[in-house]
């Protein structure tokens, strides 16, 4: 069998010469299968990492209602943005009859690969997720979607798996921003991002350049840094803001890292905005705890959560054909308060 390609019941059945129903009767420890074939295509099956899915066929042969669960994994619970995300997918599927599970990935690949074997092993109907930051592997996405799960990616995507997804705007999101920047005065300005690995990395990072290339700025590479926390943050800013042509303003990947770049300038004796001015991407609680309140970019999460459970339940029930892919797009919007011009 080819590397990374997904093993079916029906490779199974063939490698055995025997019937579908046959190694499904096997995985389910069915005594109605002699146990040398049970041991030898249950072996087969780990050794393949195939983990069979039998809700589609408990869907179909039984009439009896089943539990409408949708998996959910989240890189981090504590973070504002997929609390929000996820306040939308449990409103919008309880208004629909569905339960969720929940469960997050600590940004680790290795757990977001187990999540997702225990949700299909629990039966779930789809799984909506946003990747961990260091997954480069999408083997565990495609094995589902080859088994028959209904896949919806939010906010972070896999471009490598043709699966549903559901985006803020990211690129424009950045470029008004910068712009904002731009046209209240600032000419150097910064931009602290996370992994380019990461498809909102890009994004936002495009939006910074493109930006600065409208309005006639050249781009200086020393001014784009890997930083995607408030730690980091408040450990890089003063570096930068030690050098004599340092930047007067911030754009920064999410609100935590502008407000450490925020908090890091103003020990620095840097007047916000007066001096330096920063904008960040959320628009979470934290953007209106500080002072000055935060410039950001609002991505709507809640709504991000809507439109990904409804895209999943379509596909569950039917009203979304399962070979369709759908792209939506949620409109961010600029929030201008006290740390910009």
């Amino acid at each position: 069998m080819k590397e990374n390609v997904q093993l079916t019941m029906k490779d199974i059945a063939r490698e055995f010469n025997t019937s579908v129903a046959t190694v499904s009767r096997a995985l389910k420890d069915s005594p109605r299968i002699s146990e040398e074939k049970r041991r030898a295509i249950q072996q087969y099956a780990k050794e393949h990492n195939f983990f069979p899915n039998f809700l589609a066929e408990s869907l179909r042969n039984s009439k009896v209602m089943q539990p409408k669960i949708i998996g959910v994994i989240v890189p981090e619970l504590a973070h504002y943005y997929f609390s929000t995300v996820l306040a939308g997918i449990e409103e919008e599927a309880r208004a629909r009859n569905y339960r969720i599970m929940v469960a997050q990935s600590n940004e680790k690949y290795e757990r977001e690969v187990k999540i997702c074997q225990s949700f299909y092993e629990n039966k779930v109907c789809g799984i909506i997720v946003s990747q961990a930051k260091d997954t480069t592997k999408y083997d565990h996405f495609n094995q589902l979607l080859q088994n028959g799960v209904p896949l919806v990616f939010y906010d972070r995507i896999c471009t490598g798996v043709n699966a549903d997804r559901v985006v803020v705007d990211d690129y424009q999101g950045a470029f008004n921003a910068v712009s904002h920047l731009i046209e209240t005065g600032c000419k150097r300005i910064a931009f602290f991002g996370s992994p380019m690995t990461l498809e909102i990395s890009k994004n936002r990072f495009n939006g910074y350049q493109d930006a600065l290339k409208r309005h006639g700025i050249e781009f200086d590479e020393k001014l784009a840094l890997f930083c995607d926390n408030r730690s980091d943050a408040e450990a890089i800013t003063p570096e930068l803001l030690t050098k004599d042509n340092h930047p007067d303003a911030f754009f920064a990947v999410n609100d935590d890292t502008a407000i450490g770049i925020m908090y890091a300038a103003k020990r620095m004796g840097f007047k916000v905005p007066d001096d330096i001015s920063i904008c960040g991407f959320t628009n979470g609680q934290r953007a209106i705890a500080c002072d000055p309140m935060l410039t950001t970019v609002e991505q709507r999460g809640k709504r991000v959560g809507e439109e990904a459970a409804d895209i999943l339940i379509g596909h569950v029930e039917g009203t979304i054909p399962r070979n369709k892919v759908e792209r939506r797009i949620v409109r961010t919007r600029l929030i201008i308060r006290g740390t910009t011009r």
